[in-house]
């Protein structure tokens, strides 16, 4: 079996984003620059051959993969619910200023998503995706805190480094080999045109 590789592209800004608000599973648009930013990555990724593209079906994410497919020559993104983004429950719509105002650092927050169980939905569905498209490479646009929540799971916390955010519109490339995931490459943006379409580190 050859090895799969999986592009995991945050989606654009919203202006939820802008303004650092918690989106969560609220399904907000993407913005102007939101848009622009989803160009470019697709533009930077339009040098390499990819088999299939997903997203998260939440418009900011789907949007996103519309705007990289017509970069890079494929359809439309097929949905994929494993990948929405984490559910903060009652946290959704606020700062986070505002959230530790009301839940206190350790305070649980009503319907908030833990990190590993963001892992147990979405890592199964990667794993999938890596049997079924063996020796391709597959793009699923995703969110900021699923592709967090699986880099801290699969480098065991190395990354994302303390305060390191995953900007809108990054490149974060795993690879699928014999049932295992790992990072190969992490926080790419539309400048390293190169190495988001090169072979495995």
């Amino acid at each position: 079996m050859r090895v799969t590789l999986i592009s995991l592209v945050r989606h654009g800004q919203t202006d939820w984003n802008l303004a650092k608000r918690i989106q969560g599973s609220s399904d907000i648009p993407l913005n102007g620059t939101g848009r622009a930013q989803a160009e470019a990555t697709g533009r930077a990724l339009a040098g390499g051959s990819f088999g299939a593209i997903y997203a998260s079906p939440l418009s900011r994410a789907l949007d996103t993969a519309r705007i990289i497919a017509g970069h890079i020559g494929l359809g439309e993104p097929r949905p994929l619910q494993a990948v929405a983004e984490r559910r903060y429950g009652d946290a959704e719509g606020l700062t986070g200023a505002e959230i530790l105002a009301r839940w206190p650092e350790g305070t649980p927050v009503p319907g908030r998503e833990s990190r590993d169980q963001v892992v147990e939905r979405a890592l199964p569905a990667l794993l999938e995706l890596g049997e079924r498209h063996d020796g391709d490479h597959v793009i699923v646009v995703s969110h900021g805190g699923v592709i967090g929540s699986l880099v801290r799971h699969v480098t065991a916390h190395a990354l994302p480094g303390p305060g390191e955010v995953i900007p809108n519109g990054s490149v974060h490339r795993f690879v699928y080999d014999d049932g295992e995931l790992t990072l190969d490459r992490f926080n790419l943006g539309p400048e390293d045109r190169d190495l988001l379409t090169a072979s495995v580190m």
